[in-house]
């Protein structure tokens, strides 16, 4: 760009605002009160967070200790008692387990009692009785299993019952010993007339701390004095909320046995009714019921919908002549009820037949479904009840060889002579559905008619009916429908369905839905399809009301309701270099910890790093490190300046504690006017409100979110046609050196390449600086040459990855840089990184932000805009767009009177070089 054409910009920003040099006018850079900055609430709040981050460091220091004292007195036990005992007992070390048979399949057959028996289960629970005796509960599944560890000579040594004492509830452990009939009853096992006499016990996987909730508390009931009822000591949140820890407990796996037996059996009699098992979509064009019960979802741009139920897929297979099909799947329902018998997901059990007289031929089957799986469950899964009735006590469902089949008028008026009122005092009506009191008080009223738990409701209003069920061609108000219920609670819907499509039209235009948005569904119908019926049962409802578990949660595996899946703020776990804590490191300073020494910036990097801060690693920039917390700020110094680049490397909450420091040594050691860059919002508000410098965006950090990070298939498509090859370092391992000097000469040859092309830039080509923190991925072509190269370089959890280098060398193919870029995020992408940065890029306009405004902005404005046309600064931010990016601003701070024309000449000399 010649000189001439910024010229007069220059010498208009030069009188608005500025002077020649830095040096002209001042001998100490005049940067605002630094005392500004010493807050003692903040302060305050940094010893609050130094206090606790000091606890979580000690509790991790516990642990470990704890591992290790568990570790050293194992040692000891076993040098006291000799190699023949310590064979017995400790902490297996190999990761091949030995063979072990099922504990369940050992202890259920009473043809082993007396026989030495191995096995391999978890520690349910110790029980410490003396120094001689303990009882060690195992667990397998469904199975708990009493184990005595008594001291016998040249078997068990007193070490070998203290050790077991201290083994970490929930680990694994393979023992063998002999099966025996116990002197009295165990009650408080699942196996009560057995026992094991422990001859050996190792740890084959230890836990290094206690569960949260353990597996013996949260499936714990004890009687309640005042109702002599069992309750649970742990809530159905708490179940739910440490699923993991419940679904360990012989109550769940029973649950989800009978939860898989009941699909088993629903799978089974419908196959030998001639139905074909199918697999419908869960993303629908439409909602299929009601809009205000529907998941809505992007699909490529466009709406739409998770699926309410396969009903439309039924009703097409159907019309395909499918006959007869049924499916078990997910069903979404959008419903804000956070009550007991509510999910927003669970499982479908959904069949659709055709018909050929009436619709109660598909009754008939599902009645016979239903009686067949409560003999199906009753008959094979005796044990698991007997263990939920443990937990949750309940009496055996009742049902009848013929059930009672009621017309929805009829159980109206048994309700209403049974003296039912709404909370309003009306009676129930005979075209407005049933409310759950309103069931669970008709079900009383037929319980004690007709002595049944279970039992079917026909002809149900319209009203309450989705637009595809048919009428009853006798009385419109009603339809051809009926509801099952057990324990007077609904369990499933079913009913006949239009099949004539100018009337299913009508009834979708009635019910708001436009049949225009469902045109493939209403093909089906055009095309001819025959009469049909069928239902959808929820399978957590049919466990939850068979073994009455009081929430239907307790039979969902991973329940999902209104309050799942909280919207959290962005969670960064632990720094990958906790040794790296600015936090910690202040805390121990501040105490007086001796042999302290600084972080390596590389480490602080990976902990609090973004883009800009990558480029303190180069030649040209000076790194002040702050004692007191061990924090770093990279600057580089340049015509009397302090070019500051980034955010200050520690805890965002010491911030404003390390730029006072900094901001004093430059006054008091340097003669240098600090110009901060690249800065994120919470450091140009500290400088903007303690100091009141000016500030303005013309960069942003261009970030990638990967998960929605955009395709460039016609790029990679060309890429390989030319017979491109990308290629990876694996996670861990160096670059091999002869990959290292073909990409050198490459890059060689790539900075031949651009000599006399002005470059703006904040960091030398270096690729093999701080390998351990980069990862390098190139690509070949079809002769083998390097074509391309990217190097990422590791920054904070919370920004991810940077794309450092992404370098076309000269005669590559066209889209192999394309490709490559995609090649390195898709790779990240898998090993759970969520967002990556290209760095630093050109705004096409100025922002302005704090203490800038009036004629100053729009010359500094219009002084920007004329540089980023000439040097065309916006050309790498087109390029990055391809892949998705989006621009996080960062910020120019500068103190009052300290960006004049030398500062502007000052930034452009220096992001410009010569390549």
């Amino acid at each position: 760009m010649s000189p001439g054409k910024l010229k007069k910009p220059l010498l208009a920003l030069n009188r608005i605002i500025g002077h020649s040099s830095a040096k002209n006018h001042m001998s100490k850079p005049k940067i605002g009160d630094i005392d500004q900055l010493d807050d003692e609430r903040a302060k305050k709040n940094i010893r609050k967070v130094q206090e606790k981050v000091a606890k979580e460091y000690q509790l991790e220091e516990e642990k470990r200790l704890s591992v290790q004292r568990r570790s050293d007195e194992e040692k000891k036990f076993h040098e006291a008692d000799g190699p023949e005992m310590a064979r017995r007992y400790g902490t297996q070390e190999e990761e091949a387990l030995a063979p072990a048979k099922s504990l369940q399949a050992l202890v259920n057959d009473y043809q082993n009692v007396g026989k030495t028996v191995s096995f391999r289960a978890r520690i349910h629970h110790v029980r410490a009785m003396s120094s001689k005796l303990a009882f060690v509960i195992f667990r397998d599944q469904i199975e708990t299993v009493q184990g005595v560890l008594s001291v016998r000579d040249g078997v068990v040594s007193e070490n070998f019952v203290r050790w077991a004492e201290h083994i970490t509830a929930e680990g694994f452990v393979h023992v063998e010993g002999k099966l025996q009939q116990p002197p009295e009853e165990i009650k408080g096992c699942t196996v009560h007339n057995a026992e094991v006499l422990i001859e050996s016990m190792h740890l084959v996987v230890p836990l290094d701390e206690h569960l949260p909730v353990d597996v013996h508390s949260i499936d714990h009931v004890e009687m309640d004095s005042e109702t002599h009822q069992l309750e649970s000591l742990a809530s159905t949140r708490v179940r739910v909320s440490n699923r993991i820890a419940f679904l360990r407990t012989p109550t769940a796996q029973s649950i989800f046995r009978i939860n898989a037996g009941i699909c088993s059996i629903f799978r089974r009699y419908l196959e030998d009714k001639g139905f074909i098992e199918i697999h419908t979509p869960k993303l629908q064009p439409a909602a299929t019921e009601s809009g205000a019960e529907v998941f809505k979802v992007n699909y490529f741009g466009r709406n739409a919908f998770l699926a309410q139920s396969p009903q439309l897929a039924k009703q097409m297979s159907i019309s395909a002549d499918f006959g007869r099909v049924f499916e078990i799947g997910p069903v979404f329902r959008a419903e804000d009820s956070n009550t007991h018998r509510h999910l927003t997901e669970y499982t479908g059990m959904d069949l659709e037949m055709a018909i050929e007289q009436d619709y109660h031929e598909a009754m008939h089957i599902i009645d016979g479904l239903m009686k067949e799986i409560f003999k199906g469950i009753y008959g094979k899964y005796r044990k698991e009840i007997e263990i939920i009735k443990t937990r949750f006590p309940h009496e055996d469902l009742v049902w009848l060889p013929e059930t009672p089949i009621i017309p929805f008028k009829d159980a109206i008026k048994l309700l209403n002579d049974s003296g039912w009122t709404d909370d309003h005092g009306k009676p129930a009506s005979e075209t407005e559905d049933l409310s759950t009191r309103a069931e669970i008080q008709l079900g009383q009223v037929i319980k004690e008619k007709f002595k049944t738990d279970y039992y079917i409701i026909d002809k149900f209003p319209s009203s309450v009916r989705p637009f595809y069920t048919h009428l009853d061609p006798e009385d419109d108000r009603f339809t051809n429908s009926f509801d099952i219920f057990l324990r007077g609670q609904e369990i499933t819907t079913g009913g006949q369905r239009i099949h004539r499509p100018h009337l299913l039209e009508e009834r979708m235009k009635k019910a708001g839905i436009e049949p225009l948005g469902m045109q493939e569904y209403l093909q089906g119908f055009e095309y001819g399809v025959l009469p049909h019926a069928g239902c959808g049962i929820g399978l957590e409802r049919i466990v939850f009301l068979l073994l009455n578990l009081g929430d239907i949660r307790n039979a969902s595996l991973y329940p999902r309701d209104p309050k799942s899946l909280p919207e959290h703020k962005e969670i960064v776990g632990r720094l990958p270099h906790p040794e790296a804590d600015t936090i910690k490191y202040s805390y121990d300073y501040d105490h007086g910890e001796t042999g302290l020494e600084l972080p390596p910036v590389e480490k602080l990097i990976v902990n609090y790093g973004d883009a800009t801060n990558t480029s303190w690693l180069d030649d040209r920039y000076h790194v002040w490190r702050h004692e007191q917390t061990g924090a770093a700020i990279g600057y580089a110094e340049d015509n009397g300046y302090a070019l500051v680049m980034g955010n200050p490397l520690c805890d965002p909450r010491q911030y404003q504690l390390v730029i006072r420091a900094f901001l004093q040594d430059m006054r008091h050691r340097k003669d240098l006017r600090p110009l901060w860059l690249l800065v994120g919002p919470e450091v140009e508000d500290i400088l903007g409100s303690k100091l009141g410098w000016r500030s303005l965006s013309c960069v942003a950090e261009e970030r990638v979110s990967v998960d929605s990070a955009k395709k460039v298939a016609k790029k990679e498509r060309q890429a390989e046609e030319a017979g491109v090859s990308i290629h990876e370092v694996p996670i861990g391992e160096p670059v091999p050196e002869h990959i290292r000097e073909k990409c050198d000469k490459r890059i060689q040859d790539w900075k031949d390449n651009r000599k006399g092309k002005k470059q703006v830039h904040i960091t030398e080509v270096r690729p093999w600086v701080d390998m351990e923190h980069r990862r390098y991925l190139w690509a070949e072509d079809k002769d083998g040459e390097v074509a391309a190269m990217c190097v990422l370089a590791r920054l904070s959890p919370a920004n991810g990855y940077q794309i450092k280098f992404a370098l076309d060398f000269p005669g590559s193919p066209n889209g192999t840089i394309e490709a490559l870029i995609s090649a390195a995020i898709q790779m990240l992408a898998k090993a759970g990184v969520r967002n990556v940065t290209f760095g630093a890029g050109a705004l096409p306009e100025m922002v302005t932000g704090g203490h800038l405004n009036g004629m100053r902005a729009k010359i500094l404005s219009h002084t920007y805009k004329t540089i980023c046309q000439q040097l065309k600064l916006v050309n790498k931010s087109e390029f990055r767009e391809k892949f998705g990016a989006t621009n996080d601003l960062v910020y120019i701070c500068y103190p009052f009177m300290g960006l004049g024309v030398s500062g502007v000449r000052t930034l452009i000399k220096f992001f410009e070089d010569e390549m």
